[in-house]
C-alpha cells in the first residue's frame, strides 16, 4: 500500500528554541522564536549582510520585548552559527571562513545525494505536483528579479523536498544547512555568479518524475557544485604593482 503524502505546509522548519521565563506580559518561546526567524529570514533574503552588528536595544525596541529575551534570540543564532557574540563587540552577523564554507557544501552533498536517491523512489506525483508549483512560483521571481524572494524559494527548494520525505531531522538540518549557505553566498558569491538555479532544479524534478534516481543524484551533485563554484573561495593575492598601477 503507498503512503499518503502528507499536505505540504511546512517549508523552513522554525529554528528550535529552549524554554526559558517571560517577563511579564511576554511569552517567552513565542518571542524569541520570532526574533530568531526574522534575523534567520533576513539572512536568507540577503537583507542582513555579515558583520552586521545586531544591537540589544534596537532589537528590543522593534519587537517591544526586553532585552533579556534578545540575549536568548543571539544566543540561539550563536548556536546556528550565524550569529557571534564577542564581549568587546557584542552581536554581529556571522562571517563564515573559507573552510567552513567547503565544509558546509560537503556535508550538503553527502545529505542531499542519499535524500534525493530517496525521494526518485518515494515521493508520489501528487507531491511531484507540488514541487512543480514551486517551481513556477521559482521562475516568476526569477523573471521578475525578486531578488530577497528568487533567493528564499531557491533556498527552499532543498528543504521542501526533505519535508516531504517526512524526516523533520533532515528537513530542520538541511534548513540549518542552506541557510548558512546563503550567509556564505553573501561573502563569496562572485558578480558573474551563473543564475542557473531555477533551471537545475527543473532537471532534477524531471529526474524525480522519471524516477531515475542516478540522474537525480548526479543533477543534485552538480547544482551543488555549480553553486560552490561559483563562490569565490580562492582569492587570489593581490599583486601591489598592478594593484597600485595607473589605469589607462
Amino acid at each position: 500500500m503507498s503512503r499518503q503524502p502528507p499536505p505540504l505546509q511546512v517549508v523552513r522548519p522554525a529554528p528550535r528554541t529552549s524554554k526559558v521565563r517571560a517577563s511579564a506580559g511576554e511569552t517567552s518561546p513565542s518571542s524569541t522564536q520570532r526574533i530568531v526567524e526574522s534575523i534567520t529570514t533576513a539572512i536568507v533574503e540577503r537583507r542582513l549582510m555579515p558583520g552586521t552588528k545586531l544591537a540589544e536595544q534596537k532589537i528590543a525596541d522593534i519587537f517591544k520585548v526586553s532585552r533579556t529575551l534578545v540575549r536568548q534570540a543571539l544566543n540561539q543564532l550563536s548556536r546556528d552559527k550565524l550569529v557571534t557574540l564577542e564581549p568587546a563587540r557584542g552581536a554581529r552577523v556571522a562571517e563564515p571562513s573559507i573552510e567552513e564554507a567547503r565544509q558546509v557544501f560537503e556535508v550538503r552533498n553527502m545529505l542531499e545525494s542519499a535524500m534525493i536517491r530517496r525521494a526518485a523512489a518515494e515521493l508520489s506525483d501528487a507531491q511531484l505536483a507540488e514541487l512543480r508549483t514551486h517551481l513556477r512560483d521559482e521562475q516568476a521571481a526569477v523573471q521578475r528579479t525578486d531578488v530577497s524572494g528568487r533567493t528564499r524559494l531557491l533556498a527552499d527548494f532543498h528543504v521542501v523536498i526533505a519535508t516531504m520525505l517526512g524526516n523533520q531531522v533532515l528537513a530542520e538540518l538541511l534548513s540549518d544547512l542552506v541557510t548558512r549557505s546563503s550567509l556564505i553566498a553573501l561573502m563569496y558569491q562572485s558578480s558573474h555568479s551563473a543564475e542557473h538555479s531555477f533551471d537545475e532544479h527543473v532537471a532534477i524534478v524531471d529526474a524525480l518524475t522519471r524516477r531515475d534516481a542516478k540522474a537525480a543524484v548526479r543533477l543534485m551533485e552538480d547544482h551543488l557544485h555549480n553553486v560552490e563554484r561559483n563562490l569565490q573561495l580562492d582569492p587570489r593575492v593581490p599583486d601591489l604593482a598592478a594593484a597600485l598601477m595607473p589605469r589607462n
